[in-house]
């Protein structure tokens, strides 16, 4: 994925280590769509895509690190989220993005229904290093 926050003019971030925090990442994205001039229908698809990354980030990376951006591209305005952590990685990335896998107590959607309401998605882990997932939205 192309790093947009590089060309971003001003890029959010904060820590993620209790579920307060989740919220406050998902206000954040919010603002942050309606900045971008995401439609209603699409500004929701983001921060229940964030509010899933971050809950992720909490539980199962024992928290980190949320940044979001309004970025460009080609004349079009959209919102870039990043949620990184420094926790146990995710062994099988396929597998972890099969809808109904969970290692956990869930229902299996989080990740595969995040990458579902998103335009871009992006999932770096390996065991032991930790994860990042990188998510776009663009205003249509």
């Amino acid at each position: 994925m192309k790093d947009y926050a590089a060309e971003a003019a001003a890029v959010q971030s904060d820590g993620i280590q209790v579920s307060a925090d989740v919220v406050k990442a998902r206000q954040a994205v919010r603002v942050l769509s309606q900045q971008a001039g995401l439609s209603l229908v699409n500004q929701t698809k983001l921060v229940t895509a964030a509010s899933e990354l971050g809950r992720n980030t909490l539980i199962y990376g024992g928290g980190g690190t949320y940044r979001a951006a309004v970025v460009k591209e080609g004349g079009r305005s959209g919102v870039w989220v990043e949620f990184a952590d420094a926790g146990p990685g995710i062994p099988d990335i396929d597998l972890a993005l099969t809808d109904g896998w969970t290692s956990g107590n869930g229902m299996g959607l989080g990740l595969s229904g995040a990458r579902r309401l998103v335009d871009e998605f992006d999932l770096r882990s390996a065991p032991g290093a930790g994860t990042t997932v990188t998510v776009v939205k663009w205003a249509r």
